[in-house]
């Protein structure tokens, strides 16, 4: 693919992005041992992070919808070093201090996402947009299959404030490789701060949010609790928990190539219901089967699969009916998931908290997922033509 570099450049900050995100899940025991608090506290700082996503998003498209897109990125990077680089040595005795640092470490991370996939789409070959959105994704994914199991283990056994260290170092990184590899491109058309929300008052962008709400939602629901599902329910060995991931993680990167080259295939309303047919066969699986280890690990690989390739489509989706809002089109996706996550964590518990136990937590998950792949469908009949779609 041409401006291969472009791409890998931004795939960098998607990297570290998606280390400073979710590696949070896993080194909470440790977050909440040395700033001397629970572990439900410190998962406030989970929280923090997806507010300063769902903040950060649309500041960028009503404050800086006439600057450069490398401009915009530059900025974002910038913000992201600090926040890893302050995360990394905020005092033990500062929680408020780190609550900021976290919120502030998320600002970048929608916007990102948007204008990464606005530039991703401008240096694609013709006709392979959500490929080249997809490989821009791939940061996070292989974020999910290297970085975050071997920063659990630096957690462990050193410091988790290395892991923040070593985030802080790829966005510096990333900063420099968009200097290196991005063409610098003009902004996109001003239309008013006004206008950049006129493409909400259309039901197509909210198909779209909702598929991603509910759909991304409802996988979050069962894989926020993919660790005790596992043990408890597939008798999983915990000291095997590490494999399970890099196979989840091996899953995700499997999904986002394959996404992105469906989508250029089918169209990407086409692919993303297919896909979230995909994670909903495997949480049923899960449901039916779960107490079978060898089948549940290969339905957890599946459904994992259908969660990183259903991505690189809803962003471009998003981006096409986002006319004159671009911007915020891009970065709403990134919304979604979050507000997405945040529900599916908390449905997820709803039953573990009755004693109901892990089962009918999948059971949710579920539901939520028939509910997106709904979205979708309406979507797909009301929008999507594959002739049309597939030569976008």
């Amino acid at each position: 693919m041409r401006n291969k570099n472009s791409l890998i450049a931004l795939a960098g900050g998607t990297f570290g992005l998606g280390i400073t995100e979710f590696m949070m899940m896993g080194i909470l025991p440790y977050i909440a041992r040395e700033f001397n608090i629970t572990i439900p506290e410190a998962g406030h700082f989970i929280s923090a992070y997806a507010i300063g996503v769902c903040v950060g998003a649309p500041f960028v498209a009503i404050c800086m919808r006439t600057w450069p897109l490398k401009k915009i990125l530059y900025l974002l990077m910038a913000i992201f070093f600090a926040a890893s680089l302050l995360i990394s040595i905020c005092p033990a005795d500062s929680y408020l201090l780190m609550l900021i640092l976290r919120f502030m470490a998320g600002l970048p991370h929608g916007a990102y996402f948007g204008v990464g996939c606005i530039v991703a789409d401008r240096v694609a070959p013709y006709g392979k947009s959500t490929l080249a959105i997809a490989i821009m994704g791939m940061g996070m994914t292989i974020a999910n299959l290297i970085g975050i199991p071997f920063g659990t283990f630096i957690a462990q056994y050193l410091s988790w404030r290395i892991i923040f260290l070593f985030s802080s170092t790829v966005g510096l990184l990333t900063w420099y490789g968009v200097y290196r590899y991005i063409p610098f491109m003009e902004p996109l058309p001003d239309n008013g701060k006004k206008d950049q929300f006129t493409f909400l008052r259309h039901l197509a962008p909210w198909l779209i949010i909702g598929a991603t709400f509910f759909g991304n939602g409802g996988m979050m629901c069962w894989y926020s609790y993919i660790n005790p599902i596992l043990t408890d329910v597939s008798g999983i060995a915990p000291t095997l928990m590490p494999l399970m991931m890099v196979l989840a993680g091996t899953g995700m990167v499997l999904g986002g190539i394959y996404g992105g080259r469906l989508s250029d295939q089918i169209g990407p309303g086409h692919a993303g219901r297919a896909l979230q047919a995909t994670m909903l066969v495997a949480l049923t699986g899960e449901l039916l089967f779960g107490s079978h280890p060898y089948v549940a690990v290969p339905l957890m690989v599946l459904a994992t699969f259908g969660l990183f390739g259903v991505g690189s489509p809803q962003q471009l989706l998003l981006i096409r009916y986002a006319e004159g809002g671009e911007l915020l089109g891009g970065a709403m996706i990134q919304i979604a998931f979050n507000f997405g996550n945040a529900m599916g964590a908390y449905c997820g518990g709803l039953p573990i908290k009755a004693g109901l136990g892990y089962s009918y937590t999948t059971g949710v998950a579920i539901c939520s997922m028939l509910i997106g792949i709904v979205f979708y469908t309406v979507f797909c009949l009301k929008y999507e033509n594959r002739s049309t779609t597939k030569q976008a």
